[in-house]
């Protein structure tokens, strides 16, 4: 299953301030392009952390736009997904899956959500080869996954990312600032993941770069 990774950082990799200040980091040509690509895929994936900070819709909002949106995944291992957020009060209208690694939750499935238990490995985080083949069972074909640094750390160390979407302003955060991809705890620069650049393109202020893993 192809799975693309979205970054929208600082120059510097970051994506939020040290108080988490993160909204806007790129322009308005950047984020209409996100949702394009968006469109292009079956299902976007963000973590739990991402979907309580920001309660996102994660649909794609485009002028003029009447496609169908992808499905919104989150990961969420104890289910602690609001009930009075936008992607549980919409789950009725836009397929919403839950991956948790505890039993499903009556609350959230009276609300529509689709919880699918994996496989936990560490403190309990959902095992990702698990859950690209659960969501693979559910016919998504195609991720987009927006989730924060750890997430995005997470699809990298498992050796899951085939494509890379990375959208980066022309701002420093330094090192107090949240990144863009969490720790990797790789032991040899012979183990990191290996990506080539495919394309490159200026929207308005910032640089949108695509990589392809090697």
């Amino acid at each position: 299953m192809p799975v693309t990774l979205k970054l929208a950082t600082s120059l510097d990799g970051r994506i939020a301030t040290a108080t988490g200040e993160s909204r806007w980091i790129t322009g308005s040509q950047s984020r209409e392009t996100v949702h394009r690509l968006r469109a292009e895929h079956d299902a976007v994936v963000v973590g739990v952390e991402t979907a309580l900070a920001d309660d996102p819709e994660l649909t794609v909002r485009l002028p003029g736009y009447d496609g169908p949106h992808p499905a919104r995944v989150v990961l969420d291992s104890r289910q602690r997904l609001a009930d009075g957020c936008k992607l549980v009060a919409t789950a009725r209208e836009i397929p919403t899956y839950l991956i948790a690694t505890t039993p499903p939750e009556a609350r959230l499935t009276e609300a529509g959500v689709r919880v699918l238990r994996v496989h936990a490995v560490g403190d309990e985080r959902p095992e990702l080869h698990d859950v690209v083949r659960a969501l693979a069972a559910e016919g998504l074909s195609r991720l987009f996954v927006e989730g924060g640094g750890h997430v995005a750390a997470s699809f990298l160390r498992c050796g899951l990312v085939d494509a890379l979407e990375w959208f980066r302003a022309p701002i420093i955060i330094g090192g107090e600032g949240r990144p863009g991809i969490g720790a990797l705890a790789i032991q040899a620069l012979s183990d990191a993941p290996k990506l080539k650049r495919v394309d490159l393109h200026v929207l308005g202020p910032d640089v949108w770069e695509r990589y392809e893993r090697i």
